[in-house]
């Protein structure tokens, strides 16, 4: 009865962690206003989330605009600036702009995820150019 009950038992533990684990990484940059138009939404002030918690997606998770709305909750990994990441910090933000798009230049082009500077300083301090990122879509 074990190995049968035992190997049901791994396979699910093996699954929860397959699970917990599913997230991507990249990197994100910072930018500043002015953040409207954008690619999304256009000249529309309520696509912005409440504290300013959006981004601007790069082209690798850009999906010819089907990112817009999505929602990713974003962690610091490490950065070439030492000190720069926030230890224990997440953010989640809202995509509402294509990264080569932008209005204002960001810190650094080719991201993953190009952060508004408020959620940028929420996992990371603004001196840094760039930051090394774990993102997961909620």
């Amino acid at each position: 009865m074990c190995p049968s009950l035992c190997l049901q038992f791994l396979l699910s533990l093996l699954f929860s962690l397959l699970v917990l684990t599913s997230a991507d990484l990249g990197t994100a940059s910072s930018y500043g206003p002015p953040y409207l138009p954008t690619t999304c939404n256009g000249n529309d002030q309520e696509q912005f989330p409440p504290g300013d918690l959006f981004a601007a997606a790069g082209d690798a998770i850009w999906d010819n605009g089907a990112s817009c709305g999505r929602q990713y909750l974003v962690r610091c990994l490490s950065s070439a600036t030492t000190g720069a990441c926030i230890a224990g910090q997440r953010v989640q933000v809202t995509i509402v702009d294509h990264a080569s798009m932008l209005n204002s230049m960001p810190s650094k082009n080719g991201t993953t995820l190009v952060l508004a500077n408020r959620a940028f300083a929420d996992i990371a301090t603004l001196s840094a150019a760039s930051i090394n990122i774990e993102f997961t879509q909620v």
